[in-house]
């Protein structure tokens, strides 16, 4: 699934929380120098090719023929897709997920995939399957060692404490022998309404502490994160659109769904690895200034007023969205 439609109060945030990419690679050490030349290298040479094909086996006969490594190829194909397959939720209308029995549903299964991956490369639309699927055919097709996951994801106020809900596919690709998470979807750019492409490598190798922010996979090893979080946990988290924070930052108030009746009219906050110049917040289109707060080498501390009534709050560093909560 991609962002639907944010709220005014949550439009920002989600373009922030979309647009980090090249940003992410630098600070993450996700690429090392040495190799950032050649993904140049590879994604210039993906500028030159089609934009559509009839088959998968075509596009992979271009990708075997311009490289060799497993990193240049696993680069080639999200970049292909990145820039070429664009997002439509009408697509999920194309295909019938019904069946009789399981027999029925392995076949179907196995039909609807070959379908989506054609219409993918042939019309340049899909919802996440279609991404997710023709990532892992052309992983398949260079002989890559990959597989599909599915889980749920966390983009709105409206995720925080609510029910697991499988609605999102991404993919895990092992290269020389390391598995690495990918989101051709998110990277391709976002859906309000409309889609709009925006290509990012944010989603390309992203380190599991930072995937993990926002994805939650069905089978819990596919997180690739060193210690064990529930569905609930991760569902009461609250949303981390800040770049360099991670979960583990979050020291007061660790969860996403605040009860207005736990304060005394103001909510305490301490967080980690951020030391930000200006802290401002808000419950609405207001966007509030707070003037005091400590900012040391190690964590910031600050206040925010409670306003009853109220049920989403912003918090903003340095003029950007950062941290999002519930109130109840």
């Amino acid at each position: 699934m991609m962002i639907l439609k944010p709220s005014n109060t949550t439009q920002v945030a989600a373009r922030f929380f979309r647009n980090f990419g090249v940003w992410m690679l630098v600070v993450l050490g996700v690429v090392g120098s040495s190799y950032a030349q050649e993904y140049e290298r590879v994604d210039a040479s993906i500028q030159l090719y089609p934009t559509e094909f009839d088959t998968p086996e075509q596009l992979s006969r271009f990708i075997t023929r311009d490289f060799t490594s497993e990193e240049d190829k696993v680069r080639a194909i999200y970049t292909w897709i990145i820039e070429n397959v664009r997002y439509d939720p009408d697509e999920y209308k194309q295909f019938n997920y019904s069946f009789k029995n399981y027999r029925e549903r392995n076949q179907k299964e196995e039909n609807t995939r070959e379908k989506i991956i054609k219409r993918t490369l042939q019309k340049g639309v899909a919802v996440c399957e279609g991404y997710a699927m023709l990532f892992e055919r052309l992983c398949e097709l260079q002989g890559i060692q990959n597989y599909l996951v599915r889980g749920d994801t966390k983009t709105h106020f409206k995720d925080i404490g609510r029910k697991y809900n499988t609605n999102h596919m991404w993919n895990v690709a092992l290269i020389d022998g390391k598995p690495y998470l990918f989101d051709p979807t998110w990277g391709a750019g976002r859906f309000n309404g409309t889609f709009i492409k925006d290509p990012s490598y944010y989603f390309y190798k992203t380190p599991p502490e930072h995937f993990f922010k926002t994805h939650y996979p069905d089978i819990f090893e596919d997180a690739f994160v060193d210690h064990p979080v529930s569905r609930e946990e991760f569902s009461r988290r609250p949303l981390i659109i800040e770049k360099s924070l991670l979960l583990t930052n979050l020291e007061t108030p660790a969860e996403g769904l605040l009860r207005s009746d736990a304060y005394f009219g103001e909510i305490p906050f301490r967080i980690t690895n951020i030391s930000p110049e200006r802290i401002s917040y808000s419950y609405g289109d207001e966007v509030i200034l707070i003037n005091e707060f400590t900012n040391d080498a190690n964590a910031v501390e600050f206040t925010i007023p409670i306003e009853m009534g109220r049920s989403n709050l912003l918090i903003y560093f340095d003029d950007k969205p950062a941290l999002g909560y519930k109130i109840k």
